[in-house]
């Protein structure tokens, strides 16, 4: 009965989805976790399917409502919030990027206990779980979801019991005009790009069909609007204590040489090749100019896409645990993000400064997303705009010797402005009045 579990088609569907955008390890470790959770007959919520195919998981509560209905028992008179005056939000999200999972799922945890909120989150496939958590929330989040049964399935339980619902989401996945024009898809075949852009409408869908709308970055709401006449807010991705923490470890066990001068460059989906060309000749600029400098790549990367020249200065790190990722990076100097400016680019927002300087190294960016945001620039890193050198920016710091200098600023404002707190720059208040209200 295992086996015909594994083999089922959707499986074959969500391994291909983890191989493509996690590599060939990631999926063969999480299929080794999946069947051993199968063998001894658990699962948590998780990366995988667990409660049936998709054909099926939308009838999962068909007996349950029948059974209501028949006994007239089926309507909720009354929210949740106003009876009990607690409030408890039920997350429901796609959870299978690590990245995603951490910064939009997980953390708001630290963020919904200082509003004295009780804070739940369950796969949307996990159907039973998912299920459960919405009979006890007062409110309930919907993250990255895209209309199939199994959500409107979960949406219509979600109106049943007269909760309010909040939609998340921090790519612009219902967007044709940001997949139409995003330059990290051309290296995807067209098979591939017509399948995001046959998908935003289904997220858009439930976007329209929650009360409000959150997102990562004021771009990406700028953005949304332009698709929805629902409100649209900011909760942005900020460093919760796990972050700070395990920065602090990384900076603690990263080794670091001083005669070398160390570039690093983070990738943690396929694709950034297309940005980390924007400045390549200046990152090879600035390398050819000694001998004691160095590029450092983590995660994904096609190495073939560099020139020969560039390949033999280049420190590789395939994608690995994000403990072991904050490592690498806190033995570099200084971090470069560049970024193709495009639609889908300016919503991005500023994770990967967020890691740097959690480990204490300062960021250069551009002005495309909202990376700038973080940075003071000259004292915690550097923000250029349009054609200013990176070459000569990285010059300047190896220079002057104060990459040191900016990373602690830099770690500094992170806990002082970018951390779990309660106003903006990390959440707009009218989020914080949709759960207290």
């Amino acid at each position: 009965m295992i086996l015909f579990e594994i083999f089922r088609r959707d499986r074959f569907r969500r391994f291909a989805k983890v191989l493509r955008e996690e590599g060939l390890r990631s999926a063969l470790v999480r299929t080794w976790r999946y069947l051993a959770l199968r063998l001894r007959g658990t699962g948590p919520t998780g990366q995988f399917h667990i409660a049936g195919s998709p054909e099926h998981t939308g009838a999962y509560l068909t007996p349950v409502w029948l059974d209501l209905a028949e006994g007239q028992a089926f309507h909720v008179t009354e929210a949740p919030a106003i009876l009990t005056g607690r409030r408890q939000i039920a997350m429901i999200g796609d959870l299978n990027l690590p990245q995603c999972r951490k910064y939009r799922v997980e953390q708001p945890d630290e963020l919904w206990r200082l509003a004295k909120a009780d804070y739940i989150f369950s796969h949307y496939m996990d159907i039973p779980r998912a299920t459960s958590i919405l009979q006890d929330a007062t409110h309930v989040m919907f993250y990255r979801l895209a209309n199939m049964p199994v959500v409107s399935m979960l949406a219509y339980e979600a109106r049943r019991l007269r909760l309010p619902i909040l939609y998340d989401i921090d790519d612009p996945l219902f967007s044709v005009s940001a997949y139409g024009t995003y330059q990290n898809m051309k290296g995807l075949p067209a098979w591939r790009r017509r399948h995001f852009v046959n998908e935003a409408p289904k997220y858009l869908d439930v976007m329209n069909g929650a009360d409000v709308i959150s997102v990562s970055t004021p771009g990406l709401a700028d953005h949304a609007r332009m698709y929805t006449s629902r409100p649209v807010h900011v909760r942005r991705n900020f460093a919760d204590r796990v972050t700070l923490q395990a920065g602090t470890q990384a900076r603690v066990q990263a080794v670091r040489d001083p005669d070398v001068f160390r570039v690093a460059f983070a990738s943690g989906s396929r694709g950034h090749e297309i940005d980390f060309a924007e400045i390549e000749r200046d990152i090879a600029t600035f390398l050819k100019r000694s001998d004691n400098r160095r590029l450092v790549i983590l995660g994904h990367f096609d190495m073939a896409r560099l020139p020969a020249s560039l390949r033999g200065r280049v420190e590789a790190h395939p994608f690995s645990s994000y403990e072991a990722y904050l490592r690498v990076l806190a033995s570099a100097d200084v971090a470069v993000m560049p970024l193709a400016d495009d639609l889908f680019n300016r919503c991005k927002s500023g994770v990967r400064v967020i890691d740097a300087a959690s480990v204490g190294v300062p960021a250069l960016v551009g002005t495309v997303g909202d990376m700038a945001s973080l940075i003071e620039d000259g004292r915690s890193g550097r923000v250029l705009t349009p054609g200013e050198s990176w070459a000569e920016a990285l010059e300047q710091i190896a220079a002057e010797g104060n990459a040191t200098e900016m990373g602690r600023a830099a770690r500094a404002d992170l806990e002082a402005r970018w951390s779990a707190r309660l106003e903006q720059p990390v959440i707009d208040r009218e989020i914080l009045e949709w759960v207290r209200g």
